[in-house]
């Protein structure tokens, strides 16, 4: 923007020199501030901000002609604009994201961080807290200890505090051995951390394997779920935990889905689906009759007056009938939770609450 203007070819009136092109641009900043504008000047290279501060320190009394001219120009020079683009290889990257593969994204960035020497740290402190906790999980205490230093205070301490005890405490010990370590060590140790967990893997699968097991037992009959899910527990607790929280079936609507929630499930769940749904949990009992308990209580004592009501004009459900409804219900619910319109409960949090 401060290159945008060219300047006033005419003196002003007391014969003093044209205003340049930067004062301009510091004037239209300044008009803009003035009428209340948040602008985004961060954005801005370091440079050029520090131009547009010393400009606008140097703006006394601007008589009203100058300041009319100069907005003048600057809307015309808007009006003549065809196009926007994002104008540096970041926002150019953000802005074609999903459109170019996410391997060339990658190389590019490395491109961009080669050429301007760019700090490795930053892109890792922008890594999400669960992926900077994986980092300190598979790295060793020494690497843990430098990313640690490298964190924000608030950021590190968050971070350390998802970190088992034990290790929390031999990383934050292994600190003190940093002291010593030379700058070009912790830019290695941070271009090496960048390449081994910044660029986007491809895989074959879009999903996790724990997503993809949690898919296919939410679709399963209730008899084979469960059966499965004893063995993943003898074979791999952990996985048999997380596929577990990935799973969310007609029984799982007392313990994850709230009661606020209920109305707006209730509008996309087919009503004769939660009708054999209903009828089939009073008539198969445990859980599943626990969760129908909730949907009704849940809900006005008129409406659920009628759904018992349809329930029971149902008569005897069969089996493979009810399981097809209470999949149906759930994966209504599901449906929801997936596209952001409700929150189910995580499990974990409750136990941590």
């Amino acid at each position: 923007m401060l290159n945008a203007f060219a300047p006033i070819p005419d003196h002003t009136a007391d014969g003093a020199m044209p205003m340049s092109h930067r004062r301009k641009a510091a004037l239209i900043v300044q008009l803009l501030i003035n009428d209340g504008n948040k602008l985004a000047l961060s954005t801005m290279p370091d440079h050029v901000q520090e131009d547009l501060a010393r400009e606008l320190s140097a703006i006394r009394l601007v008589d009203r002609d100058t300041v009319n001219a100069v907005a003048t120009e600057f809307a015309d020079l808007l009006d003549a604009v065809g196009l926007s683009a994002p104008g540096n290889v970041d926002a150019a990257l953000e802005a074609l994201a999903g459109q170019i593969s996410p391997h060339l994204a990658d190389k590019l960035r490395d491109q961009l961080d080669n050429r301007h020497g760019r700090d490795p740290w930053l892109r890792l402190q922008n890594l999400t807290t669960d992926e900077i906790v994986n980092i300190f999980s598979r790295e060793s205490i020494q690497i843990g200890a430098v990313l640690l230093s490298k964190l924000p205070v608030a950021r590190a301490a968050e971070v350390l505090g998802k970190l088992p005890g034990e290790r929390a405490r031999r990383i934050t010990f292994a600190v003190r051995q940093t002291a010593d370590i030379a700058p070009d060590a912790v830019l290695r140790i941070g271009h090496a951390l960048v390449s081994d967990y910044c660029r986007t893997r491809i895989t074959a699968f879009d999903k996790a394997p724990v997503e993809r097991v949690g898919a296919i037992l939410n679709s399963s009959p209730a008899v084979t779920r469960d059966d499965v899910l004893i063995g993943l527990d003898e074979s791999d607790a952990d996985f048999a935990k997380n596929v577990r929280k990935a799973i969310f079936t007609f029984e799982n609507i007392p313990a994850r889905l709230r009661p606020i929630d209920l109305p707006n499930c209730l509008r996309v769940i087919d009503s004769s689906d939660l009708s054999i749904a209903i009828a089939y949990a009073f008539i198969a009992g445990g859980e599943r009759e626990t969760a129908a308990n909730y949907i009704l209580e849940c809900i006005s004592q008129r409406m659920a007056a009628s759904m018992k009501e349809d329930a029971a004009e149902r008569g005897t459900v069969k089996p493979v009938d009810g399981e097809a409804a209470m999949n149906a219900v759930s994966a209504a619910i599901r449906t929801l939770a997936d596209d952001g319109t409700i929150n189910l409960i995580d499990p974990d949090a409750e136990e941590d609450a």
